[in-house]
């Protein structure tokens, strides 16, 4: 019989890529650390086009990136816990389930796997679960029931970090087939967005060639056709140490500012794209709530109010966090104080952002690096 061919490893060293990480059990309970001996797979590599292509080469380039070789693997170490953590979790969630039980769920994989310490490391940003019409944001607070139907479209966002460094990644979940061309469409649309980035491309560039792959698209939903919509007011953005969005947003529309990305940033690439308006605003119950990034010390007349900042300084710092992260930590009868340091301007809450009811929005998101030699889509995956 035919002797077996020795498979080829992909371009970009994407070998754990599957997160089948071999000796991890099911459901995952093996910190990553054991199975890699500390020393993680690179993402996918993807090399710079045009005039970026000397990069490849360069000796000065390639020095750079071997003096940042620690902080590469601790990110490739976040980004395999992702990879392992939603590999479960696409596998095992189902119609029935309680979203705040499969929030639990996925949140204690990734304590256990990223071996949780405190700020050091652990849990980036609260697990969004955000259905059908809701495109982000929304995650259940303690003592919400919600269910899972058969005919939803869930946004599963979460995120790990080691050190402050965050890998934000996200997809789509269904349970019916008839949502695959949309799925597909806003796969095809970040897909676009990683191809186009890059050292010195200009932000609205991006948005513009997303916006063209997203609108080509159209689907059939329960008999009736709509055209796909980029969400236009919901866009990628910049990541630095223990600050998700770092002031820059890549667009997922023509439109964008024309400022330019720039060597050893990260990016979270991600698209939107919805069978309503493709339109988001602020609305049902908050959830997500992140201490603002530059707040320097403001003076507190409530003695509980700073008694809770401090609860937050200690376990968050400035990570996002929710209302189930606080009951976690301990805390009751917060709601109050919660408030207080929202209008003091030292909290930013961060209501879900939904498109019209009865409209359907599909997320697909990568965290992608641009070292000086190349461009490593650090959250690649067998699945997406």
């Amino acid at each position: 019989k035919k002797k077996k061919k020795k498979k080829k490893k992909k371009a970009g060293g994407g070998g754990a890529a599957g997160s089948g990480a071999s000796g991890q059990t099911n459901p995952p309970t093996v910190p990553v650390r054991k199975l890699f001996n500390d020393v993680f797979p690179e993402g996918e590599i993807q090399w710079y086009q045009n005039d970026q292509r000397w990069r490849e080469t360069n000796e000065e380039k390639r020095e750079l990136e071997r003096l940042e070789k620690n902080m590469y693997n601790e990110v490739r170490q976040c980004a395999e816990v992702h990879r392992e953590v939603r590999t479960y979790i696409d596998g095992w969630v189902k119609p029935g389930m309680k979203l705040i039980d499969v929030c639990e769920t996925l949140e204690n994989s990734v304590r256990t796997l990223i071996e949780a310490r405190g700020l050091e490391a652990g849990i980036a940003f609260p697990t969004g679960c955000s259905q059908n019409h809701i495109a982000a944001h929304w995650t259940p607070n303690g003592g919400d029931n919600t269910v899972i139907h058969v005919d939803d479209v869930i946004k599963f966002d979460f995120g790990t970090q080691i050190n402050g460094r965050i890998i934000d990644c996200a997809f789509t979940k269904t349970f019916n087939d008839m949502y695959d061309p949309l799925l597909h469409a806003v796969r095809e649309a970040t897909e676009c967005g990683i191809r186009e980035s890059g050292i010195d491309v200009r932000l609205c560039d991006i948005g513009e060639a997303i916006e063209e792959v997203m609108e080509s698209h159209t689907v059939e939903i329960n008999g009736k056709e709509f055209d796909v919509k980029c969400c236009r007011n919901l866009n990628g953005h910049s990541i630095a140490p223990y600050q998700i969005h770092a002031g820059k947003s890549v667009p997922i529309v023509r439109g964008g500012e024309t400022t330019r990305m720039e060597e050893g940033e990260f990016y979270a690439i991600e698209t939107f794209g919805s069978t309503g308006k493709g339109y988001v605003r602020e609305d049902l119950e908050c959830s997500h709530y992140m201490k603002n990034y530059d707040v320097g010390h403001v003076p507190l007349r409530l003695p509980r109010a700073k008694q809770l900042l401090g609860v937050i300084d200690r376990n968050f710092g400035t990570l996002a966090f929710c209302r189930r992260f606080l009951d976690r930590a301990g805390e009751t009868k917060y709601l109050m104080a919660l408030k207080n340091l929202c209008d003091n301007g030292i909290i930013q809450p961060y209501p879900p952002l939904v498109d019209i009811k009865g409209s359907y929005v599909a997320q697909y998101e990568h965290t992608i690096l641009l070292r000086p030699t190349c461009k490593e889509v650090l959250t690649r995956g067998d699945d997406y």
